[in-house]
């Protein structure tokens, strides 16, 4: 009798033991799922800003971000103003913008990183962080704009870069929220409301 006790006992824990391990499968895939979500944010970049200083972006979690490629030549280079009366606005109030200078539209950012910086500096007063100039678009694209533009990366939406002045909007937690048109005024009440709600 003992025997029979003593293999029931045995068979009991060894089915047991095969049931909690199904069911605590589910949950490793869950752990996977969320680690994969918090590395499909803007946070987990570091770049250079126009400096050649590091600039971190995982120190901007907790605030809303506009990223925009600027040119110094460009028709809507007047948007360095109006960036900057926006930032002076909500700086204060958990919004940043960042600034990637970008020579990809018809030759219209030439100028070296230390020139871009001395006009941005001269002419508007940008104190907002501007980086070092990339490329944001073609094969020579930054991981930080394959990352805004590709669906596969972002988990948000696809997109192109159509012009100098556009706008990526994200979220207090590094997620991409909205792509605004070149043409928007970084005043525009859209991303006024958007940073106020």
């Amino acid at each position: 009798m003992k025997k029979i006790t003593k293999i029931i006992c045995i068979i009991f824990v060894f089915v047991f033991n095969s049931v909690m391990s199904q069911y605590q499968a589910p949950k490793i895939v869950t752990d996977v799922n969320q680690k994969q979500k918090q590395v499909s944010s803007i946070h987990q970049f570091i770049v250079f800003d126009i400096n050649q200083k590091p600039f971190d972006f995982s120190k901007l979690k907790g605030k809303k971000v506009m990223i925009v490629n600027t040119a110094s030549k460009c028709g809507y280079t007047y948007q360095y103003e109006e960036l900057q009366q926006l930032y002076e606005k909500y700086k204060n109030k958990g919004f940043v913008i960042v600034g990637f200078p970008a020579n990809n539209f018809r030759n219209q950012e030439p100028g070296t990183n230390a020139e871009i910086a001395e006009f941005c500096k001269l002419n508007y007063g940008v104190t907002f962080p501007m980086m070092e100039k990339i490329s944001v678009k073609g094969d020579d694209m930054h991981p930080i704009y394959q990352y805004l533009t590709q669906k596969s990366k972002n988990g948000i939406e696809d997109s192109e870069v159509a012009w100098n002045f556009q706008k990526y909007l994200l979220n207090e937690n590094g997620i991409l929220e909205k792509v605004i048109a070149h043409k928007t005024s970084p005043l525009d009440d859209e991303i006024i409301q958007w940073i106020e709600k």
